[in-house]
């Protein structure tokens, strides 16, 4: 259900043709912008979003990990339906996207920051116009490419500085960088070597979590701020725009601007959750071997959520200049802001670091907030909402439908209905949809350490319960999220339980039989006309 409004908005004028901002952060979990955590972070422009439009308080990525996730938000398609079932996939640009929608309908399209539908393996200057967007200004996790060009052209003097927190030297472009064929990543590993990260403000600073060694003006975050006001400034008054601004922080490894460490009341970072899993005989057999996995909550707990939490104070700040640069230019009461992670972060609860295949709350449910023309202010809504939903949330922003795929055959009267999410517009005003899903579905494939299919898990989650099956009788989980949020009691061998496993037992075979809904992209169906 959804709360009840402080206020509603008056819709914009039919004339006018609405814009629409995506400011996008990296591995955020919702749980971190709620109770109790919330109370030791200040988020005055996040609070101010909220205040303004709708959240939706169970989003839930069906594949949380970066490009998968990402992929979906482009396409509206599942992870099977795109194809992109990992990191290190790149997502096919003939598959329609939203982007290119608006594109061909007139809008200007722009990015800066993170897109994450080439492999930063692949390229230090991907090419995104094939995505349909107009204007980009990419920088990514590997930090090669035009914002590294920037500062060593602009800021010379901070040069190794940038370099010492590029912590992939695997990155090809790397050894044969530019025009001259660098070896940068010789250089940068050399400099891995030496390099002090501890200062006298920051004695607990290290090369996961530390304080940014070089002006807050330089970071990647606010150059994608900065490309993200030019290009709301630099569009045309009366072409209408949809502006990506993602943010490669605040995934690991956190390195907010020192000056925001101050912000973050230490004394109420919660304690992460016990490592439950370790004397659960149903537990997954290999999580003790995952990436980013402890047996005990490390000492440092809280000093890592600092650095982690300051992050997000910084990223706070840039939401403010994007929504202040949209009022300084007229565009505020016609444009939709949409807020969002593409993932979580479990940030050591269960003694995990990261994301991918623990499907634990702070993995699998991110911060989605929408607001803008016509929409309710002021409410939580608690349905549950997948990535597949954002692909038609904004067309309908822009008035427009999905485009239909086109199935080559005469002998099919209908076409099919190929499209698995729905648009929320209709939460966000106050409406109720015929019909909407009693459960959001989850799935992961392999970790970036792994081929295994242990690593597989399939999850469904109602506003009751989580439940769990990892392939190869490597365990199961089943927690009963409203009486046990911090997801400690695992009921699955529980025979109070056994109907309730069970019955979420057979309507995860049902998610899982239907991701393949449509089949992939092949010669006999084609996904719209782009």
């Amino acid at each position: 259900m959804c709360g009840v409004p402080l206020r509603v908005s008056m819709p914009a004028s039919a004339d006018d043709d609405p814009n629409v901002v995506l400011f996008m952060v990296d591995q955020l979990s919702a749980r971190w912008l709620e109770e109790p955590a919330i109370d030791a972070i200040p988020t005055p422009n996040i609070d101010q979003l909220r205040s303004q439009g709708v959240t939706f308080t169970n989003a839930i990525p069906s594949n949380p990990l970066c490009t998968p996730a990402r992929a979906t938000i482009s396409t509206g398609l599942t992870t099977r339906g795109h194809g992109v079932l990992q990191n290190g996939y790149r997502l096919d640009p003939e598959l329609p996207t939203f982007m290119r929608i608006l594109q061909n309908a007139g809008w200007r399209t722009g990015v800066s920051g993170k897109v994450h539908h080439v492999p930063h393996y692949e390229s230090a200057y991907p090419n995104y116009e094939q995505y349909g967007f107009d204007i980009t200004h990419v920088t990514e996790d590997s930090r090669v490419g035009e914002w590294l060009d920037w500062i060593r052209e602009e800021h010379p003097d901070h040069f190794e500085d940038v370099l010492a927190t590029i912590w992939d030297t695997d990155v090809p472009a790397l050894h044969q960088y530019g025009p001259n064929d660098e070896d940068l990543a010789s250089r940068i590993e050399s400099i891995h070597d030496a390099y002090e990260w501890v200062t006298e403000e920051f004695p607990e600073n290290t090369q996961l979590a530390h304080t940014l060694p070089f002006p807050k003006e330089l970071s990647q975050t606010e150059w994608i701020t900065r490309h993200g006001e030019a290009f709301i400034r630099e569009t045309d008054p009366d072409q209408p725009f949809f502006a990506q601004i993602s943010y490669v922080q605040p995934h690991s490894p956190s390195e907010p601007p020192g000056e925001y460490m101050a912000d973050v009341d230490t004394g109420k970072i919660p304690e992460p959750c016990p490592v439950e899993w370790i004397d659960d005989p149903a537990a997954p057999d290999w999580f003790a071997e995952t990436e980013g996995a402890r047996t005990s909550i490390p000492e440092d707990w809280r000093q890592r959520r600092q650095y982690f939490f300051a992050d997000v104070v910084h990223l706070d700040e840039q939401l403010g200049r994007v929504l202040d640069t949209l009022e300084e230019t007229g565009r505020l009461e016609n444009t939709y802001v949409l807020f969002l992670s593409d993932h979580g972060e479990l940030l050591l609860d269960h003694g995990f670091t990261g994301k991918n295949e623990r499907h634990y709350d702070a993995c699998i449910r991110v911060p989605l907030t929408i607001a803008g023309p016509g929409l309710e202010e002021g409410i939580e809504c608690d349905e549950l909402v997948q990535f597949e939903d954002i692909f038609p949330t904004i067309l309908d922003m822009a008035g427009m439908s999905p485009p239909e795929p086109t199935v080559m055959g005469s002998f099919l009267e209908d076409q099919p209905d190929y499209l698995p999410g729905g648009s929320l517009l209709p939460f966000c005003r106050g409406e109720s949809p015929d019909e909407w899903r009693t459960e959001a579905y989850i799935e992961s494939y392999n970790n970036i350490d792994s081929v295994s299919p242990r690593y597989w898990p399939r999850t469904i989650r109602t506003k009751e319960f989580r439940y769990t099956w990892y392939p190869r009788d490597s365990g199961e989980q089943l927690f009963k999220i409203t009486e046990d949020p911090d997801e400690q009691a695992n009921l699955v061998d529980d025979s109070e339980f056994e109907d309730v496993r069970s019955e979420l037992h057979d309507r995860l075979l049902k998610h899982v039989v239907l991701q393949d809904y449509p089949h992939p992209p092949r010669d006999r169906f084609v996904y719209g006309v782009h």
